[in-house]
């Protein structure tokens, strides 16, 4: 591990006709549309529940712990940059209070649409608000979901703590990467065929 350094993966452009969605009203908050990073073309797609911070206050562009814990955890299973895309439940950072429930419901239109033009081979649901939405369940949780596959809208989808979970409580930092390497075995039975 020592070998690992976070870095920061290439954002996707958001599509034109997206990129003045006022829909759900996070626009009020001043943060700019993120609609993802790493490989497009991944076969891995990560669903987490909204962008984190991308630049410092000076405006440079910065890692954030959750997206450093993210990729220490791929690193530790082998996986890369190529093998994974990350997308978000809502495509903007929320500054301050937000009507949660119908903003969710609202931004799902920009993850369908990624579904059906990425088509991805395993789904990996990160926190309990990626894996409610996707799962279109509010009753759900990742802590009763992990460790096995489901089939959601379609697609093989597996579950894991939210990254900022795990920095918080480092106790999960073990049954995170035990997530990880059943996605990357699952994955390499996937590509195997």
């Amino acid at each position: 591990m020592s070998n690992f350094c976070p870095v920061q993966w290439p954002e996707e452009a958001t599509p034109n006709e997206w990129k003045a969605c006022k829909e759900c009203g996070l626009y009020k908050h001043g943060s700019r549309m993120i609609w993802g990073e790493g490989n497009p073309d991944a076969p891995i797609m990560i669903i987490l529940d909204n962008p984190g911070a991308r630049e410092d206050r000076e405006g440079n562009p910065f890692v954030c712990g959750t997206r450093q814990t993210l990729q220490k955890a791929a690193h530790h299973v082998g996986l890369t940059s190529q093998d994974i895309y990350v997308t978000y439940i809502l495509k903007r950072k929320p500054a301050r209070a937000y009507e949660k429930e119908q903003t969710r419901k609202t931004c799902m239109i920009h993850l369908k649409e990624q579904l059906q033009v990425k088509n991805p081979a395993l789904i990996f649901c990160m926190g309990n608000v990626s894996v409610q939405s996707f799962f279109h369940n509010a009753e759900v949780d990742v802590k009763s979901l992990r460790g096995k596959l489901h089939n959601v809208q379609g697609y093989q989808t597996a579950v894991a703590y939210h990254p900022l979970a795990v920095r918080r409580r480092p106790n999960l930092w073990t049954l995170f990467v035990k997530d990880w390497q059943y996605v990357a075995d699952h994955y390499e039975k996937i590509r195997k065929g």
